[in-house]
């Protein structure tokens, strides 16, 4: 077998299931109506189409958000309804999810039904509020969910089913044994999966939008998808692929100025360029400001104005990450202080409660611990959190329900409002949290696993070319990392403006040499010529003016 053979074994990627995994079919998309409360949605939405009801979808200013709500404003434009509003939290003044005031304006405008994409399934007071009003809601949600739902026409959230049938999912993937239930299959979609699978409902009833016409709108799919980090397999796995094929060919002009200002080409977009080229610059919109320039981007429908819209995220993604830099070095100095603590919990004024979730993410990187970091805001704060390994950042928060005023989100990621004098207790709180779940070596978790063992003469050209095929990547299905044993340093280049990265030349037992680049780089990666090291690395192709060379992207190194 070739090397790619056992990388795909190794992953339990045989038969049929590597041939479904490698080509992967739309056509296998599971039935949108055995969501829950998928029937009652489209119910009530056949009567609104009918009486041409005022309808605002009610979005949330990450991606995720984001596309879910342009998704239904293009679906149900192809509807045939003519009243539909979009309405974009801002992060600054009404926070995250539904609120009671954001409720009571969409009452004013006579809307008769507002529809939450990304949020809505703990928004009990919300929901009661807009009965009053004489406004009915229907939710499309993938976070946590409640007990007891809202009093929303619909909850139409998969979640629902890990709560009702704890025992039927196996990493939110329907268990064999269970199959014969009529339960739906994988729970894992995003926000903008969820508000996909209404639109497919809604293909069963109304008229507007023919069967296979809905792909067009597998371009937003794919980009909330990844950007949300839910597991790429199953049916988010086929979203994503076919998702981005429409995206290198994509209508929309606003993620073709996107991408252009990005710099990412159409041909070659891949899930690395939304996480890391679009996703960012969309998210810095509402990061800074109103997320609503995002979407209107999203919305554009003329080149130039689709491409100062770019621009301007462009512009806000570089501020973003200027004051993301200021907030770090201050949140550094901070940690220090709680350093020996399981979680690290840091705090201050004026740090942007639009930016500290991915000062908590640089902070977890740092000192592999879960991690919040709150912005003080007079008396009360804000936060952001993420997790890794067994720790769940929002079951965490819900241990501290009697000392905050708020808060939720997901294992790995979540948020939290609080009286600024009870972050002490908060801070004692998610650590007494960490300590009784008793967790085991989770720092080991961060380290790369190995597919496979490899020789460097395996890695080349063709085997970077086999390994594309593996596209999209992400989590649940990571880019494949190699290990190489015993293998001689033969060259060691310092470079950056701090000498802060690294490139090593590394050495087989055949001859066959490799060369292995890492950015900012642990100390211990500076290996010195002569010495024996054993490496974790992902191989790439490197094109430099005109040149293709095969090399190593090092994710770990140990002495031999």
């Amino acid at each position: 077998m070739s090397l790619f053979d056992d990388i795909l074994k190794a992953r339990g990627l045989t038969g049929k299931t590597r041939d479904l995994f490698l080509l992967p079919r739309y056509e296998d998309k599971h039935d949108p109506f055995l969501l829950p409360d998928m029937q009652a949605a489209v119910d009530r939405l056949a009567v609104a189409r009918e009486h041409q009801e005022k309808i605002t979808i009610y979005g949330d200013y990450d991606i995720d958000g984001l596309t879910a709500t342009t998704v239904l404003l293009d679906a149900f434009d192809s509807f045939g309804f003519t009243q539909v509003d979009a309405f974009i939290p801002n992060r600054f003044v009404e926070g995250y999810g539904l609120t009671v005031d954001a409720v009571e304006r969409i009452a004013t405008t006579n809307s008769t039904l507002i529809i939450t994409v990304d949020c809505g399934s703990l928004s009990e007071k919300e929901i009661v509020r807009a009965k009053e009003l004489g406004v009915d809601v229907i939710v499309t949600d993938h976070h946590n969910v409640a007990p007891i739902q809202p009093p929303a026409v619909a909850v139409i959230n998969p979640k629902r089913l890990l709560a009702d049938y704890p025992e039927a999912y196996d990493k939110y993937v329907l268990k064999p044994d269970a199959a014969g239930q009529a339960l739906y299959p994988f729970l894992d979609l995003a926000g903008v999966g969820v508000a996909f699978k209404l639109i497919q409902a809604l293909q069963t009833r109304l008229e507007g939008l023919p069967d296979g016409q809905e792909k067009w709108l597998l371009d937003l799919v794919a980009l909330g998808t990844v950007c949300d980090i839910v597991t790429l397999v199953d049916e988010n796995r086929a979203n994503v692929y076919w998702g981005l094929k429409v995206l290198a060919k994509s209508k929309r002009p606003g993620l073709k100025a996107l991408m252009a200002v990005s710099g990412v080409e159409p041909a070659k977009v891949n899930a690395r360029s939304l996480g890391f080229g679009l996703g960012p610059r969309m998210n810095a919109a509402g990061r800074l400001e109103t997320a609503q320039y995002a979407l209107d981007m999203l919305r554009a429908t003329k080149g130039m104005e689709a491409l100062e819209k770019a621009q301007q995220l462009d512009d806000m993604n570089r501020a973003r990450r200027a004051e993301q830099d200021v907030i770090f070095k201050e949140a550094i100095i901070q940690a220090e202080l709680y350093k020996n603590d399981n979680v690290l919990v840091v705090s201050s004024k004026g740090w942007n409660h639009g930016i500290i979730g991915i000062v908590a993410a640089k902070l977890l990187e740092k000192y592999k611990k879960p991690t919040y970091v709150l912005e003080e805001m007079g008396e009360e704060s804000k936060g952001s959190a993420r997790s890794y390994g067994d720790f769940s950042a929002a079951d965490a928060i819900r241990a501290a329900d009697d000392i905050i005023t708020k808060g939720g989100g997901h294992k790995l990621a979540a948020g939290v409002s609080l009286p600024t004098a009870h972050i002490a207790a908060f801070r004692a709180r998610v650590n007494e949290f960490y300590v009784a779940q008793k967790l085991l070596n989770q720092q080991a978790l961060l380290l790369p696993k190995a597919d496979v063992a490899a020789d460097f003469s395996q890695v080349s050209e063709a085997l970077i070319a086999q390994l594309a095929t593996l596209e999209p990547f992400g989590s649940g299905n990571p880019q494949p990392v190699l290990k190489s044993d015993n293998v001689l340093v033969t060259n060691l280049r310092r470079m950056g403006a701090d000498a802060q990265h690294v490139k090593l030349e590394l050495q087989g037992d055949d001859g066959t040499k490799l060369q292995m680049l890492a950015f900012s780089a642990p100390p211990h990666f500076f290996v010195e010529p002569g010495e024996y090291v054993t490496v974790w690395y992902q191989p790439d192709l490197n094109e430099w003016q005109g040149r293709r060379t095969v090399e190593g992207r090092l994710l770990h190194l140990e002495l031999a």
